[in-house]
């Protein structure tokens, strides 16, 4: 069984609505499914200072909203600090430290 996937919010160029509603029924499933870690791929926006879709996602994981599906997160521009961890809660996300790593367009969530 695969312990990571990964969720494209940003394919189709959605309205940061639809991505969020993606996000969420994308983890909810995931965690039903036993699977341990999402990357979320939402870019990193062409503003040169991060895109809607990375602000609102990392806002509702911060906000509570979705505390019985997600033990913790990090931004991709942040794994170095705390890969140790994230790895220790989910060896298989090694594999994908090459997409993760200084990436401001991924956030990495371990579920519950």
């Amino acid at each position: 069984m695969r312990k990571v996937v990964e969720i494209n919010l940003e394919r189709g160029l959605p309205s940061v609505s639809i991505a969020l509603q993606t996000m969420k029924d994308g983890l909810t499933a995931c965690r039903r499914q036993g699977i341990r870690a999402a990357v979320l791929i939402h870019g990193y926006g062409s503003s040169g200072v991060g895109g809607g879709i990375r602000a609102a996602v990392r806002l509702c994981l911060s906000d509570g909203s979705m505390r019985g599906v997600v033990r913790d997160y990090i931004g991709g521009e942040q794994w170095h600090w705390r890969k140790r961890e994230f790895i220790s809660m989910c060896r298989e996300l090694e594999a994908c430290e090459g997409r993760i790593a200084n990436n401001e367009g991924v956030t990495v969530v371990i579920l519950k």
